[in-house]
């Protein structure tokens, strides 16, 4: 495996070629050396004097031009979107090459993204798109707590929907593997329940008995150590304090916020079940400070920090 991490700097008028070059202008010069930037070298430029960082772009970046860019910051714009799009595609094709041994994204604008014609939920989408996979995971990691998504950007009642015992277990399964990848040898792992109290026993629904026990039961007939369902209102807290490895949420919000809360400037989002290796930030394109060169780069460098233990071998 390369130990090059790449980075794509995400839609062209957000922070992320901000908070990428921030990131590059601290880096050690051994790990520049292992580092390609997927961009518009002319926006980075301008990234770079917007935030006054004295780094070098010569030979880092793989210049993938946006036609009359830079554009302006801020603003949803499909030029944007298609933008990067084409940074991501040609990450991907690196990264599927062996080119870079694990692949680190800014934040993208679903919307531009869209209005480009790439039509994809968000990242996770797009790279089992690419890699030619049928779907994938979201796995939020911090210090403390680690949440693994059944499902994340549909509405809450597909969401339940798609709570099948199937993609349940995968989930359960995608997220012991990657404990186990990382050096848990026998990884915890929490099942959050989709209603209130878990049904309470049919009282608030029959999801949790009819979709999650079976997907649980069958985890641990595979050798996992699983428990579940659990109430969502206290899992996130047991997992906290050092009772579970990992929870599985059932839906976007029910993962997010407990993450967002606890580690909001550190958690790395990181992608499973794909052919590569892929770390993000854990927030948005924060269009009203782009451009401005206020974004903090607290959370790329988590995201950079991840990636690299990845690319080594060596545990997060």
């Amino acid at each position: 495996m390369s130990n090059v991490i790449g980075i794509t700097i995400g839609d062209p008028a957000g922070i992320g070629p901000e908070v990428t070059v921030r990131a590059l202008a601290e880096m050690r010069a051994a790990d520049r050396k292992r580092t390609r930037i997927y961009g518009d070298l002319a926006t980075l430029e301008r990234a770079r004097a917007v935030t006054g960082v004295d780094v070098d772009l010569t030979g880092l970046v793989k210049d993938v031009p946006i036609e009359g860019g830079p554009l302006p910051p801020g603003k949803i714009d499909p030029r944007a979107g298609d933008a990067a799009f084409r940074f991501i595609e040609n990450a991907v094709r690196d990264a599927m090459n062996g080119k870079i041994g694990c692949l680190v994204t800014a934040p993208i604008n679903k919307e531009a993204l869209n209005r480009a014609g790439h039509h994809y939920d968000g990242h996770t989408g797009l790279l089992a798109a690419l890699t030619g996979q049928p779907s994938a995971f979201m796995l939020l990691a911090s210090e403390r707590l680690n949440v693994v998504h059944v499902s994340t950007h549909v509405s809450l009642k597909s969401a339940i929907d798609r709570a099948t015992p199937d993609r349940i277990l995968a989930t359960i399964k995608a997220g012991n593997d990657h404990l186990t990848r990382i050096g848990i040898p026998a990884p915890r792992i929490a099942v959050a329940g989709i209603n209130p109290h878990c049904g309470e026993g049919g009282l608030f629904g029959s999801e949790d008995d009819e979709q999650v026990v079976p997907a649980v039961l069958r985890a641990k007939v595979d050798g996992i150590d699983v428990q579940g369902p659990i109430s969502a209102d206290t899992v996130y807290h047991r997992a906290y304090v050092g009772a579970f490895d990992l929870v599985v949420a059932q839906y976007h919000d029910q993962g997010h916020i407990p993450i967002k809360l606890v580690a909001f400037d550190t958690a790395v989002n990181v992608t499973l079940g794909l052919p590569i290796d892929r770390t993000s930030v854990d927030h948005g394109t924060a269009f009203d400070i782009a451009g401005t060169g206020k974004a903090s780069h607290i959370n790329i460098n988590a995201a950079i920090a991840y990636a690299r233990r990845l690319a080594s071998g060596r545990k997060p």
